[in-house]
This record gives C-alpha cells, sequence and structure tokens, in this order.
C-alpha cells in the first residue's frame, strides 16, 4: 500500500512532462529562413504557402530591409496569383512605406499593371482603366527612363483606346435612344478629350448623326466635313462606297464600334 502512494506522485509527474511535450511550440525560425522558404515556395509557384511565410518575415520586425523585400515579394506572389486586387493594395502599401526604395518605381508599375489586369468589358464598370491611366501617366512622369516606361507606354495607349471607345459607346447609346443633346455633349467632350486617337472616326460619324438627327444640319454639314478629311475611309464605307486606298498605301478599314444593345 505504502510503496504503491510513493509511485502516484511519480506517475502524476510523468503525466506533466508528456503534457508539457505535446503542447510545447514548434522552434522559431530566423526571418531569413523564413524569407528563403517564401522564395522557394513563390519558385515552384505555390504562391499561398510563399504568401504566409514572407508575412512571418514581416511580422519578426527584426531587418528592415528584409521586410521591405518581403512586402514586395508578397505583392508579386499575389500577382502572379492572378489575385490583382490583393496585388494592388500590396504594391500601394510598399509605394507608401519606402517611397524611397530603389523598387518604388517596380512598384508604382507593376501597381498600373494590376488594375490594368481587372479590366473587363466596355459595357462594365472603368474604375481599373482610370485607375490604369492614373497610375501608368504617374509612373511615366516620375520615371520616364525605366525599363518598364516602355511597356507602360504601350498599356496606356491601350486604355486610352478603350476609355474613347467607351465614351462611343455611350455616346451612341444616347443616339439611339434618340437623347441628341446628351450625344452631342458626351461625343463633343471625347473629340477634346482624345485628340489624334484612331477611334474619333466612330466618334465623327455619331456626332454627325446626332447632328443630324437633332435638326442642326449646319454642325452635321461641319462634322461631315471634318471626317472627309481625317477618315476619308471610313467617311466612304458611312456612305455605303467601297473604299479604295491610294496607290502604294495599305489602308486598313476600321471597325466601326456599334452598341448592339445589350
Amino acid at each position: 500500500m505504502h510503496s504503491r502512494h510513493l509511485r502516484l506522485p511519480g506517475l502524476f509527474s510523468l503525466l506533466l512532462l508528456v503534457g508539457a511535450c505535446a503542447t510545447t511550440p514548434a522552434p522559431v525560425k530566423s526571418p531569413e529562413t523564413y524569407f528563403k522558404e517564401g522564395e522557394a515556395a513563390y519558385a515552384s509557384r505555390h504562391f499561398e504557402d510563399a504568401i504566409a511565410q514572407f508575412k512571418k518575415v514581416k511580422e519578426s520586425y527584426s531587418n528592415p530591409e528584409l521586410t521591405a523585400q518581403a512586402e514586395l515579394k508578397i505583392a508579386d506572389a499575389h500577382f502572379e496569383n492572378g489575385a490583382f486586387i490583393e496585388a494592388a493594395a500590396a504594391y500601394e502599401d510598399f509605394r507608401k512605406l519606402h517611397p524611397s526604395n530603389e523598387k518604388a518605381p517596380y512598384a508604382l508599375y507593376r501597381l498600373g499593371l494590376s488594375n490594368y489586369n481587372q479590366i473587363t468589358g466596355i459595357d462594365t464598370d472603368q474604375t481599373a482603366v482610370k485607375n490604369t491611366v492614373h497610375f501608368l501617366e504617374m509612373f511615366l512622369a516620375q520615371y520616364p527612363a525605366s525599363e518598364y516606361a516602355a511597356d507602360a507606354k504601350v498599356k496606356l495607349a491601350d486604355c486610352r483606346s478603350k476609355q474613347l471607345a467607351y465614351e462611343n459607346y455611350v455616346g451612341n447609346f444616347y443616339l439611339r435612344t434618340k437623347k441628341y443633346p446628351s450625344a452631342i455633349k458626351r461625343l463633343n467632350e471625347a473629340l477634346q478629350r482624345f485628340p489624334g486617337e484612331p477611334g474619333l472616326a466612330d466618334t465623327l460619324l455619331y456626332l454627325q448623326q446626332a447632328y443630324l438627327k437633332s435638326g442642326d444640319t449646319a454642325h452635321a454639314d461641319e462634322v461631315q466635313k471634318r471626317l472627309e478629311k481625317e477618315y476619308p475611309v471610313q467617311a466612304r464605307q458611312a456612305r455605303g462606297e467601297e473604299a479604295k486606298p491610294a496607290p502604294g498605301k495599305d489602308e486598313l478599314p476600321m471597325i466601326i464600334f456599334k452598341d448592339d444593345g445589350k
């Protein structure tokens, strides 16, 4: 009986030891180790795992330089994973936290691309187009000699074309619904905002029709003359004539944007 009582404290101590071992947290790794694991996951395209590791680097607060690298890597991982809203937010945070970092131009460029990749159809919300133009114009103004400038210019030109196409879409909607003053106002504003854009041929065609149907033949004739001068091929097509390129030149007919009512 006495020996049994002596064994109880020993058994109790053993149970406490086993319980303590079971609840012992995993050893904390260094920020550098977490960063390397994040890079390995990123390289393997396991982006969620990479983000988790890079966040651990951020949470360590031990190395400002490594933390900044981790923050940018988180943005890149979101971007490569197709999570462009999250990527845009992460790139914007990086720019605000590290405005003088050597990667700030890259972050601004990728911020523009994150918005560019959110662009959908012409009949949907145009916020992504507007944001892309804003950030890419800012990027080109601040870093005109950047290695990313050429691509930024291409994306920006595409967005401006999309913006004009949207204005034509709205103007044509007003035209089709016989809201001629609204069509005239919208299309004239587009002429002012997007000088030199190829899509202005559509703008002039719709504007000429809007003036004509509103009874303003004088302005309709003025727009028609401008159309004939600046976009002769489209003007001939509008009249139902076959386009005939000048000798030695290849003139490609423009696809006239039409509202299909959807």
